[in-house]
């Protein structure tokens, strides 16, 4: 879900940024948590930032592909994400995994 009127407000420099969370996330379910049974995405506004949260749960452990080899999706956008003064941690949530980013909106002119 994205937070109503979010999407008109996020400047350009960043929109492609959000996507990419979005999809590297996603993707990263689809290789190594495919037995999950709810993935929610929320990309919302908290102030002067805007916040990608996206989580999985992991409903049948037993299903989960053994873990690949780490590719360089998330420290690639992680670097991405700081070089845009944001912030991006992703690991264990309740029973599943999250990866949460919050970027800073400037100010409106």
């Amino acid at each position: 879900m994205v937070e109503p009127g979010l999407a008109e407000r996020i400047p350009r420099e960043l929109a492609p940024t959000v996507h990419r969370i979005v999809v590297e996330a996603l993707t990263n379910i689809r290789r190594h948590a495919s037995a999950a049974a709810r993935v929610e995405v929320l990309v919302r506004s908290g102030g002067n930032e805007v916040e990608v949260s996206i989580i999985n749960d992991l409903s049948d452990l037993a299903a989960v592909e053994p873990a690949r080899l780490g590719g360089l999706g998330l420290p690639g956008l992680t670097e991405r994400v700081e070089a845009l003064a944001g912030t991006l941690r992703a690991g264990p949530h309740g029973d599943g995994w999250r990866v949460l980013a919050t970027l800073p909106l400037p100010e409106p002119m």
